[in-house]
């Protein structure tokens, strides 16, 4: 076979742009953000933060099922497994794409079943010991009813999330996109089902029957890819017992990541009543962009930069590496200069109550914000070239230095509750620091002058950038009587739009090659002639 001809289908394929991609996925996310948002919101307005009856049991129920998920299965589900299926694609090897796909699916199963049955029986101890131990009884008895109703949520999960990896190796990423708005919409809709009757308990039913129907949309993506399912594990497969390998440093790297907020969960409830659900909302406010830019862009660009290595073309890989992690320097600094200054707009905007507490908590999560959401593609990294030890190293050592930090910070007599977003926002800052000095370290002509170059000009932008959002935020200042959508969206509207066009006309200024393609596109619709058919 001609290695020079992808084998990806004997059919003619449509070939889209890397770029396209990352644009419909972050349309996408976006889409899942604003629900996401819309879900935390109609949760925070229908149910309280403090009393019997506390929104902490919910935000609490989910750590323990998200914990064993993470640090079982998610770590197999990208980067330990799709740069083996690219190799096997590559080679037109589909037959044992399918025999490796069905053997982790089916050991993973049911490593996730048992991890099920165990939640579900254990779940008031893990709770009332472990997560919350200065719960009330109400609040031990509504967060054990969620974690149980949701026990086998990773289940569901870890089979979505094997099916969408085999998906996007192959170029399909439109299931894998849509699928969680209907796990959104779902928990949406149980709150106006339940919450005159079973309360808080029903958005635990809204999460299962979320995670079945985005299941259901998933496996409908597999529709035309010929995938051959075999009910067993194979073990034998070097490949697979490859997978396996790599799987254990990924899934700790995850789990550490779970455990940390369980142990964040912990403090915070010792801090008082309301504050788990204070920081998970302003955590969910932070993760929003890192999820919209930094994990939609490394989604779309992780399957071609495996096909760079499974191709013996580390030259491409390099040249591609370089220019996605550019662009998602220049993309996050605008967003990072907005949520700092706009923090009190968002958090009454989208939160109304509790909005100070949650703003003052985003306030310190902004640096997470952007070293999150570089840590997203810096991994992309190691993982391409299967190395998934050195990331979990890294992790152990932030992970522990987070938790002093915690430990130093999240004191009533020091920063409190706000103590644990600024442990996160350092901790995360080293930990890509990290990551890049051992990238250098191995790869001397990774970061060129070039590179080094335009990043030096895209933080220079970034500077201008930064006094835009001072000025606008003097000009237009939250008021104690602003409210409503239209007021604090029209002030926000105004700061977002000021900021992001000063960074693209600076960046025009100083020539960036990212905001080229802005100006085209702009070109296009602007110039483009219109041909008008008068026959």
């Amino acid at each position: 076979m001609n290695p020079s001809v992808s084998p990806v289908s004997s059919r003619k394929t449509r070939r889209i742009s890397l770029g396209s991609v990352a644009a419909f996925l972050m349309a996408t996310s976006l889409s899942t953000s604003v629900l996401g948002f819309l879900r935390t919101k109609l949760v925070n307005a229908n149910f309280i933060a403090t009393g019997p009856h506390s929104t902490d049991a919910y935000f609490a129920a989910f750590n323990i099922p998200d914990f064993f998920f993470f640090t079982v299965a998610a770590g197999a589900l990208g980067v330990a497994f799709m740069p083996v299926l690219s190799d096997h694609l590559h080679r037109g090897d589909r037959k044992s794409m399918w025999e490796i796909s069905s053997s982790l699916l089916n050991l993973l199963a049911i490593v996730m079943a048992l991890v099920g049955i165990i939640i579900f029986v254990f779940a008031r101890p893990l709770v009332q010991y472990i997560l919350a131990p200065k719960m009330t009884p109400e609040q031990l008895d509504t967060t054990v009813t969620i974690m149980r109703l949701i026990a086998f949520n990773p289940l569901l999960f870890t089979i979505s999330g094997i099916l969408t990896s085999i998906q996007q190796t192959m170029g399909r990423f439109f299931f894998y996109a849509v699928a969680p708005l209907f796990y959104n919409l779902s928990i949406i809709a149980s709150i106006y089902l339940f919450r005159h009757n079973i309360g808080l308990v029903g958005l635990g039913v809204g999460a299962l029957v979320g995670a079945v129907l985005q299941l259901v949309v998933v496996v409908l993506g597999m529709s035309n890819l010929s995938f051959v399912y075999h009910p067993h594990v194979k073990w034998r497969s070097s490949d697979f017992r490859l997978i396996l390998r790599q799987l254990p440093p990924r899934s700790l790297d995850q789990g550490i990541d779970q455990l940390e907020s369980i142990v964040e969960t912990h403090f915070a409830r010792n801090l008082g009543p309301g504050n788990i659900s204070y920081y998970n909302n302003a955590y969910i406010l932070s993760t929003a962009p890192i999820l919209l830019i930094g994990t939609a862009i490394s989604t779309a660009a992780f399957p071609r930069l495996n096909a760079r290595l499974s191709q013996g073309r580390p030259d491409l890989f390099r040249r591609d590496y370089l220019r996605i992690l550019r662009a998602m320097i220049w993309i996050i600094l605008p967003v990072v200069v907005v949520s700092y200054f706009a923090r009190g707009y968002l958090a009454r905007l989208i939160f109304t109550k509790d909005a100070p507490e949650i703003a003052i908590i985003f306030g310190y999560l902004t640096l997470t914000i952007l070293f999150g959401t570089l840590y997203t593609f810096v991994s992309r990294w190691f993982y391409a070239q299967k190395d998934t030890i050195t990331p979990l190293l890294v992790s152990v050592f932030a992970i522990i230095g987070n938790i002093v930090l915690v430990y130093l910070l999240a004191q009533p007599s020091s920063y409190s509750i706000a103590g644990l977003a600024l442990a996160q926002s350092i901790a995360m800052t080293a930990q890509v620091v990290a990551l890049v000095v051992i990238m250098l370290w191995r790869d001397h002509k990774l970061l060129d002058p070039e590179f080094w170059g335009g990043c030096v000009r895209i933080i220079s932008v970034g500077g201008f950038t930064l006094i835009a959002g001072y000025i606008m935020v003097v000009l237009y200042p939250l008021e104690l009587t602003d409210k409503g959508f239209f007021t604090l969206g029209g002030k926000l509207l105004m700061i977002a739009l000021v900021v992001l066009t000063t960074h693209i006309l600076v960046s025009r200024l100083f020539g960036l090659e990212e905001v080229r393609p802005v100006f085209d596109r702009l070109k296009r619709i602007t110039i483009k002639p219109v041909h008008i058919d008068i026959s």
